[in-house]
């Protein structure tokens, strides 16, 4: 079904919708799909692109979280642990096994980090994907072409696994549309409007594109904002509401010749305390991430200076060749919504763990939470709107429902059919004409963004590739949606501009410390 069609549904339907579901990102695609598998009418709906915000920009991880079993937080351990071997199993398209290596220097390290790691095989019993191995320095040496030696004399191995969050984020939305949800961006919700009983049953919604406004009526409404969710909150009685911290984390990405082989590195104490990972993704190496406390959230973070100098010199002790400015091919940064009050500057300490709650009557607001347990945290926000709203409805499914990468299956089809779409949009560019026509007809990309940074990666891989790249890709886009010559190259030029500031420029050198 495409975007009019929808729009039109929207505006002739009478019965009002079970779950309204507002924000596109990981809490919002995973209450859709769960809604929806309990046969509920569901709509989603987001004021961007879908993943525009957090959900897009993480460390591509599906963990249980090594740094939280440092803090004492075993629940959230085990109940991410769990999780991740449901994903594996769910999402195979997806989500695989990733080695790890903890490099030890000293006896000391390496006696705690192996005995620390194993506590974390002890708690996946039998979720676990991997025993946690003792490595000597050849080992290290091998499993890790590029570290730095110093003083190393040996390292830990041990599985966690990776994804690719965007794209396994549209795979969830079309999930649930497959379960009967509809799912909308670039719609914007911009108010609510109560019963008699002053139970909220209406959501008031803007079309980004044509500025049309219209009423949504609904049963229930579950903010999955992210970020956002407190300024969502706010609108049902136009009162500022604060009740989520704000952290940003960045990510460098490098040639991957910097740290070659399939393993990543975990660096496991950083000056600031933080846990820091080199890791394989998509032939590039993805280094992050920081946390750096923030006053208020932004659609489109930009790494501060501070950050990015902080993980070039983190590199400098750790890769025999560190890398410098000039080797960086994108810098992205996202935010975290926390739960608590900021401590004192450090967000660091700040749980990772979600809050479900009734906010009003007929709203249910998701705060925190992570990646790895976005599956759970649909699940506890569904059942207490179910509750709230005596919505009625089967049994929460998504706990078995397997989530394909069709999009893969849709784009050779496509080159299939007509084999002058395999071809390269641009010579040396690795994006085909088929990746970009299913972007826009099935996976309702709207914006040159949309495609280079969502449904493909190229902007977070390499943004002044992308950047090059974007008119060919803009004039494939036009054709499918009817743009105009001025509106291709304003579209061209906002994504340019963007990339840009993915892109840095200058040059630092940093000096090697002794471990």
């Amino acid at each position: 079904m495409n975007r009019e069609r929808k729009f039109d549904l929207i505006r002739r339907r009478s019965e009002p919708w079970d779950v309204v579901v507002v924000g596109g990102g990981a809490t919002g695609a995973g209450c859709a799909l769960d809604a929806a598998s309990r046969g509920l009418s569901v709509l989603l709906l987001e004021q961007s692109d879908f993943g525009k915000g957090t959900s897009s920009r993480s460390t591509k991880l599906i963990h249980g979280g090594v740094r939280y079993l440092e803090q004492g937080n075993i629940s959230l351990v085990r109940e991410a642990l769990a999780e991740r071997k449901l994903l594996l199993d769910l999402a195979s398209d997806f989500v695989k096994p990733q080695p790890f290596i903890v490099p030890c220097y000293g006896w000391n390290e390496k006696l705690y980090y192996g005995a620390g790691l194993k506590v974390y095989d002890t708690l996946a019993g039998r979720n676990s994907i991997g025993r946690t191995e003792l490595l000597s320095l050849r080992e290290t040496k091998e499993a890790l072409p590029g570290l730095a030696e110093g003083n190393l004399t040996g390292g830990v191995l041990y599985l966690d696994a990776q994804f690719d969050d965007a794209r396994f984020l549209m795979a969830v939305i079309e999930t649930a549309q497959d379960q009967g949800c509809v799912a909308l961006n670039y719609a914007r919700v911009e108010g609510f409007e109560k019963d008699g009983s002053a139970r909220i049953d209406r959501v008031r919604v803007r079309d980004i594109e044509t500025g049309e406004v219209f009423l949504v009526g609904t049963r229930s409404v579950i903010n999955a904002g992210g970020i956002f969710a407190d300024a969502i909150e706010g609108l049902v009685d136009d009162k500022g509401v604060d009740r989520t911290s704000f952290s940003q984390g960045i990510h460098l990405v490098f040639d991957q010749g910097f740290l070659a082989g399939e393993n990543a590195l975990m660096i496991p104490k950083t000056s600031d305390g933080r846990v820091l990972f080199a890791i394989p993704w998509h032939g590039r190496l993805l280094v992050g991430t920081t946390d750096t406390p923030l006053d208020k959230p932004e659609l489109e973070p930009v790494a501060f200076e501070r950050e990015v100098d902080f993980v070039l010199e983190t590199c400098v002790g750790y890769f025999s060749n560190p890398p410098g400015r000039s080797d960086v091919l994108s810098v992205f940064a996202g935010i975290r919504p926390l739960i608590g009050a900021q401590q004192q500057g450090n967000t660091s300490k700040i749980s990772r763990e979600h809050l479900v709650e009734i906010a009003k009557p007929g709203l249910i607001s998701v705060r925190g939470g992570k990646w790895t347990t976005y599956r759970r945290m649909a699940e506890d926000a569904v059942d207490i709107a179910v509750a709230e709203a005596d919505l009625g409805g089967g049994m929460s499914r998504s706990s078995e429902i397997h989530i394909r990468d069709l999009a893969a299956r849709r784009v050779a089809k496509i080159a299939k059919s007509e084999p002058t779409l395999a071809d390269q949009v641009t010579k040396g560019f690795l994006l085909s004409k088929a990746e970009v026509l299913d972007a826009v007809r099935s996976g309702m990309a709207r914006k040159i963004e949309d495609v280079l940074s969502r449904r493909t990666r190229h902007l977070l891989l390499d943004a002044k590739a992308a950047s090059e790249a974007a008119q060919d890709v803009g004039e494939l886009i036009a054709q499918e949606l009817g743009w105009s010559d001025q509106r291709l190259k304003e579209e061209v030029e906002e994504f340019r501009k963007l990339a840009g500031k993915y892109h840095l420029s200058g040059d630092r050198s940093f000096t090697n410390s002794s471990m």
